[in-house]
């Protein structure tokens, strides 16, 4: 199993250089959202594929073998993270509106 360290203190001064901590924390939030549902996609797709008998007393191997190949797999949010101190994680913000148009 791989072991991941992060260092928040790392990624809160690279990103406090920029001024947008909270904004990266929501960015990191969505990618991690992201990649957590393409993993469960990956673990529908793999599972579909094994056989399922309806029986509760065997035991289904395929099964173990592929939740222990998914169980190697790093957390959604030190993917995001790791992305994110790479630089490998973009995103913008959109721009926002003038206050004084809405309110007239």
């Amino acid at each position: 199993m791989d072991i991941y360290t992060v260092n928040p203190v790392k990624v809160r001064m690279k990103e406090s250089q920029k001024g947008i901590i909270y904004k990266s924390i929501v960015a990191m939030g969505f990618r991690a959202r992201q990649v957590n549902d393409f993993i469960k996609s990956e673990l529908n797709v793999r599972m579909a594929d094994v056989i399922d008998t309806g029986e509760t007393d065997t035991v289904n191997f395929d099964q173990i073998a592929i939740s222990r190949e998914f169980d190697r797999i790093p957390k959604p949010t030190f993917i995001a993270m790791k992305e994110m101190f790479e630089n490998k994680l973009t995103y913008t913000l959109p721009e926002l509106e003038d206050t004084d148009k809405i309110i007239k």
